[in-house]
């Protein structure tokens, strides 16, 4: 008996943890929230909105809009959040690339709903036009969604540095 109530204290000590290491340092940086629908007795429905700086290419950030399901069910993380995202990719700094590319190449992934739902932001390289694209979207292990949203960020110098081109960098 002693040992089922140590292995209870442990796995609860796990789940009260876990949260807490699950946060990385590749984690975007809240900027702000907004309340959608209001409810009286559980958290409320939210447009949650967050910044990531791409992890391959200096001088790049992107600010993403996701939906909150508010009530109880999305408090405890079991309600299944809804596909739409937005985003916005600028240039903020001189770019500088640290890898080399690859056309859609996934730069960040977030969890939608317990197993199955994920949103992600994919990147790629116009080259002809020294531009680079980010898509935003969800997708489900069976079933993906066609709600997107794409954002363009033309290579641009920085002061006297000269803008490098995104296609010198694309894997062949």
């Amino acid at each position: 008996m002693r040992s089922i109530a140590r292995a209870a204290a442990f796995a609860f000590g796990l789940l009260a943890v876990a949260p807490a290491l699950a946060q990385d340092a590749d984690d975007p940086e809240l900027i702000f929230k907004k309340s959608t629908v209001f409810r009286l007795l559980s958290p409320d429905a939210k447009l949650a909105t967050y910044v990531i700086d791409d992890p391959t290419i200096d001088g790049i950030a992107c600010y993403f809009t996701v939906p909150e399901v508010g009530g109880w069910k999305g408090w405890a993380g079991f309600a299944e959040e809804r596909s739409e995202t937005s985003i916005a990719c600028r240039q903020v700094g001189p770019v500088t690339f640290k890898a080399k590319l690859t056309q859609g190449e996934e730069i960040y992934r977030q969890r939608r709903s317990l197993f199955f739902k994920k949103m992600q932001i994919v990147r790629g390289c116009d080259a002809k036009r020294n531009v680079l694209v980010y898509l935003s979207y969800s997708d489900k292990i069976i079933e993906g969604s066609p709600q997107n949203s794409t954002s363009s960020v033309p290579v641009m110098p920085w002061g006297n540095l000269p803008a490098p081109k995104c296609g010198d960098y694309l894997q062949q």
